[in-house]
């Protein structure tokens, strides 16, 4: 099949738009929406400290490199990688050091916090402690925690995170399910500027996980492919099923969803606008009870190893 646009073979059909497109113009189509999707969430002047999350994943590492590539020619901005070591063996070390050698070709500076050195636990003894509940549960909140106290402490304007196409559509039809329409009013990307939160942008919020996955190997980035060993217990992975069918059916549901949220957006926030932040009384990390959740999280876990025989 050739690409719709040229004579050159094509390596994708985009099934949403009817294209078939060759490498070329596929590298262009993906660059020029997450460029466009740039511009749009973030005004960002002279002088700006760009941290990004990078697990090393497909993902993380397409949304370094871009913004890497957008950023890196102007000398007034810096592009910083954050990487988070949940401390799980046989899955976290591989992709730390993938991260590090992505991060060391480029001249990008790479930061690590790892659960150990913020909460004396690693996501393996966290399971050990709690084997019932979901993993997932304290390794969002955890990750969050981690990300935003490191791209404090390196003074970073905005925190940027690897999420795609099919992790936005799947949050938004999850909190619809749930009735969670406050937490549907909080999802990314951040428009307002709350202390102690360094506000996060999401550069592929519209590309498909599969055009990540192409994009990097296309590119030649090399990532880290390996599945952590408790996401088979979240319970994302049944609101991903229900999306892939759905999209397989109607090709342009993802898109669909978001554009959706997007318009109601501004409604939620008048109806739940943020909350007013207060520094955590254990930790100093800003939420809106006296305690954060990371937090309740690690002393509820600690007191659950103290009474351990």
């Amino acid at each position: 099949m050739l690409c719709s646009r040229c004579t050159n073979e094509a390596v994708t059909l985009i099934r949403y738009n009817g294209q078939h497109l060759c490498r070329e113009h596929f590298v262009a189509f993906l660059e020029k929406r997450v460029k466009a999707e740039i511009s749009s969430q973030v005004k960002l002047r002279g002088g700006a400290r760009i941290a990004v999350g990078l697990s090393g994943g497909k993902d993380s590492t397409v949304a370094t490199l871009l913004l890497h590539e957008v950023f890196a020619p102007r000398r007034d901005f810096e592009i910083h990688a954050i990487t988070v070591d949940e401390g799980i063996h046989g899955y976290r070390p591989e992709a730390l050091e993938v991260a590090r050698e992505f991060c060391a070709a480029r001249g990008i500076p790479h930061h690590v916090i790892s659960f150990e050195e913020a909460f004396g636990l690693t996501m393996d003894e966290i399971v050990q402690r709690d084997p019932d509940t979901i993993p997932c549960s304290y390794c969002g909140v955890l990750r969050r925690y981690c990300l935003n106290a490191k791209a404090r402490e390196i003074e970073a304007t905005v925190l940027a995170t690897g999420l795609n196409l099919d992790d936005t559509s799947q949050s938004i039809l999850m909190n619809l399910a749930r009735g969670d329409i406050g937490r549907l009013a909080r999802l990314g990307p951040h428009t307002s500027v709350q202390p102690g939160l360094v506000p996060r942008i999401q550069p592929l919020r519209t590309i498909p996980e599969k055009e990540t996955y192409l994009y990097a190997m296309l590119r030649g980035i090399e990532i880290c492919d390996a599945e952590c060993p408790y996401s088979t217990r979240a319970q994302r992975g049944r609101f991903r099923e229900i999306i892939d069918v759905l999209e397989s059916e109607s090709p342009g549901t993802r898109h669909a969803l978001l554009k959706s949220y997007d318009e109601l957006a501004p409604l939620l926030t008048q109806k739940f606008p943020p909350v007013e932040l207060n520094e955590c009384k254990a930790c100093g990390e800003p939420t809106g009870k006296e305690t954060c959740r990371a937090c309740e999280m690690v002393q509820k876990l600690k007191r659950a190893g103290s009474s351990s025989p």
